[in-house]
């Protein structure tokens, strides 16, 4: 994080440096946030889960949106960077607030979203070279049942305002916490975490101590939420209704939305991929449908085939990544240096269904990484997993948040980590990636072009289902599941289930995130449309000009400028220069 009053070209930066300040702030008061951005200090310890908790992030919010207004109001041309940095944080400073206030972390019971996936994600990302750093991982163990004990007061506080967690979240989570507490033959996820630690007594005492209290802490906590909380929770609806969602959906995509025409728009999204995966289908298996050429490809892998073994699939992978890297650069992107640092894991136990991807340190002391979840029968069909690597790696997370740490110390830390960072920028590049790396000819093999279809499809199903849980919407007459009715959970895992290929526990699990994350799903096709339509509007800018549109010139202009909100980010993507200095 910046401490001068002048980047690296002696640009005068007051909003930057407050923007920097304030992630200071948050790391202060974050251990985890602070792990994540590569800073060293207390990472033997935990956030405060409380309400206290909550209350101090809402006066750090505060006070520096207090202290942007108060900022001089430059005289002359103000620096791009500048405009950027302070309308990001004057838009998601207000959209955290409105989370905050309304309540939102005293029901934060989900199995993606929750507290508790971030505490366990945290362990995962810790360095453990060596016995200090062991020392810190058990450290940072002993403090779980505080930061529990922490997390169970918020739902508390809840409780006592009435104010729940519907009661679907909650029994996943405690399946969630039963699948971890399982791991390890038993003794729990922290003690087989810690088994592969070469350390010596004291600090292999301190582990098994850490682990046991951690362990016994998450089956308390399993315990209350299953014979206290969910009673209480009885007749909490799923869906969170208009106010809620606009709340939600300013948080996970900086901007408002007609909800209606998106919805209309995702139904449109649906028939158009639709129709491409019948013709895709006929290619990889003649006269065969969607879902009977998907089970050929999960069964026998088509020409794209199928990888035994998630060692072998992790490191299949992997060098799907580095060949991507070494075709794309110098050609459609810049991939030097340290962007090329990425590297394929596989996931821990009781993860989502579905890959993710962490993003580097600031500093790159560590590095991005795709994770990759085992299935149950330690098989990997990999017709719909390159493009999933496509926009879990390299063009899309990877090749962003990496860019976007290169440039951390000329934009601001908040610009250019995930502290700032929307949402469906991040999601709507990644699929913006996936749809560029058709353009460019990666799927001319049928089973990996439907996959990226299927990926497709996935993410317009998300626009339906979500808009239409939560809102509960009318679905159209020419639905294949439910028309004209209005949406309910067992619809959506219905429809779902008909057309995206994974299987029930991905379908589950999709579920579950809709409900428990509501708007998050919808940022991936919004980001895409944002990042097609800046990009087009770009294009035609340029040729009104009589300019050459250089792609890899654009892109290497929308990677520098950092993460903006859905209203910001067309009008930005637009005007940027396309063209190699």
């Amino acid at each position: 994080m910046n401490d001068q009053q002048t980047g690296t070209d002696g640009a005068h930066r007051p909003v930057r440096d407050l923007a920097d300040d304030h992630v200071r702030r948050l790391a202060a008061l974050d251990p985890i946030l602070a792990g994540d951005l590569g800073l060293t200090e207390r990472q033997d310890e935990l956030p405060d889960l409380s309400p206290d908790g909550t209350g101090a992030l809402v006066d750090a919010c505060r006070d520096t949106l207090a202290r942007l207004d108060a900022l001089p109001r430059p005289a002359g041309a103000e620096d791009p960077d500048e405009r950027r940095c302070a309308r990001l944080l004057r838009e998601r400073l207000g959209a955290q607030l409105d989370h905050l206030t309304s309540g939102e972390p005293q029901r934060a019971v989900q199995e993606l979203f929750g507290p508790l996936a971030t505490l366990r994600t945290a362990f995962t990302l810790m360095p453990v070279d060596g016995e200090q750093d062991w020392a810190t991982v058990a450290a940072r163990m002993a403090r779980v049942p505080e930061a529990l004990a922490g997390y169970r007061a918020s739902l508390t506080e809840g409780r006592r305002r009435g104010s729940f967690a519907a009661p679907r979240q909650v029994v996943r989570v405690t399946e969630q916490i039963d699948s971890w507490n399982a791991d390890g033959a038993g003794r729990g996820w922290f003690a087989a975490f810690a088994d592969d630690a070469g350390v010596g007594a004291a600090v292999r005492a301190d582990l098994d101590r850490g682990a046991r209290d951690a362990t016994a802490a998450l089956g308390e906590l399993r315990d209350w939420l299953a014979t206290e909380y969910l009673p209480a929770a009885e007749g909490t609806p799923d869906g969170v209704g208009p106010d809620r969602y606009r709340i939600a959906n300013r948080f996970w995509n900086g901007a408002d939305i007609d909800s209606a025409e998106v919805y209309d728009w995702g139904w449109s999204e649906f028939r158009r991929i639709r129709e491409e995966m019948v013709v895709e289908a006929g290619r990889v298996l003649p006269g065969a449908s969607v879902a009977r050429a998907m089970e050929f490809l999960d069964r026998d892998g088509g020409s794209t085939g199928v990888v035994v073994g998630g060692e072998a699939a992790r490191a299949h992978l992997q060098q799907m990544m580095d060949d991507t890297i070494a075709e794309l650069d110098g050609v459609h992107f810049d991939l030097s240096g340290r962007l090329r640092d990425v590297e394929s894991r596989l996931a821990p136990a009781g993860s989502a269904a579905a890959p993710y991807y962490t993003p580097p340190a600031l500093d790159f002391s560590r590095p991005g990484r795709t994770w990759l979840p085992a299935n149950a029968d330690d098989r990997y069909p990999l017709w719909d997993l390159i493009s999933t690597w496509y926009h879990e790696g390299v063009p899309g997370h990877h090749l962003q948040l990496a860019s976007w740490a290169l440039r951390s110390t000329e934009l601001s830390t908040f610009q250019t980590s995930l502290v700032g960072a929307v949402s469906a920028d991040v999601e709507g590049w990644a699929l913006y990636a996936e749809r560029l790396m058709d353009e460019l000819g990666h799927h001319d093999d049928p089973g990996s072009r439907l996959g990226y279809l299927n990926a497709q499809m996935l993410r317009a199903v998300r626009v339906v289902i979500d808009l239409g849980m939560h809102l509960s919407l009318e679905i159209p007459g020419d639905s294949p599941v439910g028309a004209g009715l209005r949406w309910t959970p067992e619809l959506g895992r219905e429809f779902f289930g008909r057309h995206v290929g994974g299987g029930d526990a991905m379908a589950d699990s999709e579920l579950l995130r809709y409900l428990g994350g509501p708007a998050q799903a919808i940022g991936y096709k919004l980001g895409e449309r944002a990042w097609l339509t800046g990009r087009e509007r770009a294009r035609a800018a340029h040729a009104a000009r009589g300019a050459e549109f250089d792609l890899a010139a654009w892109h290497a202009a929308a990677l520098d400028q950092g993460t903006l909100g859905l209203d910001d980010l067309v009008p930005e993507l637009a005007e940027l220069p396309a063209a190699r200095g």
